[in-house]
């Protein structure tokens, strides 16, 4: 035999539960989203091939910035800045623009440290 206590427990739970309902979201994937999603991964891999080369290993080194870091505070850029990067990347002639590219990546790097983000230039 049942309880009363153990009927007025489930009885009120079983309310509980189905006044509480459970939230779900469900919506569409826009185009705009998938094209976002899309240009911020081809942008990323831009920047990170050309922060692979030698070169640009070598500049980081100079100004005792870890090439990891650079790599840590690169993928933690907006979309708008990524972009930015990658253009200027992809627009300099091969080589000519290295140095300009290193100085705007040197650039977000200052001011992530002067706003607090980072502590990159401990040494300095």
């Amino acid at each position: 035999m049942r309880s009363p206590l153990r009927s007025i427990l489930i009885g009120w739970l079983a309310s509980a539960l189905m006044l509480v309902g459970f939230p779900a979201q469900a919506g569409m994937v826009g185009t705009e989203q998938l094209v976002a999603a899309d240009a911020r991964s081809q942008n990323l891999a831009s920047v990170e091939q050309f922060m692979a080369r030698q070169d640009v290993r070598a500049q980081f080194e100079a100004w005792d910035v870890a090439p990891a870091l650079a790599a840590e505070r690169v993928a933690a850029l907006s979309d708008a800045e990524l972009q930015q990067l990658a253009l200027s990347i992809d627009t300099e002639p091969t080589g000519a623009g290295a140095l300009g590219v290193i100085g705007i990546v040197f650039l977000v790097l200052l001011i992530l440290e002067l706003v607090g983000v980072t502590d990159i230039f401990k040494a300095i």
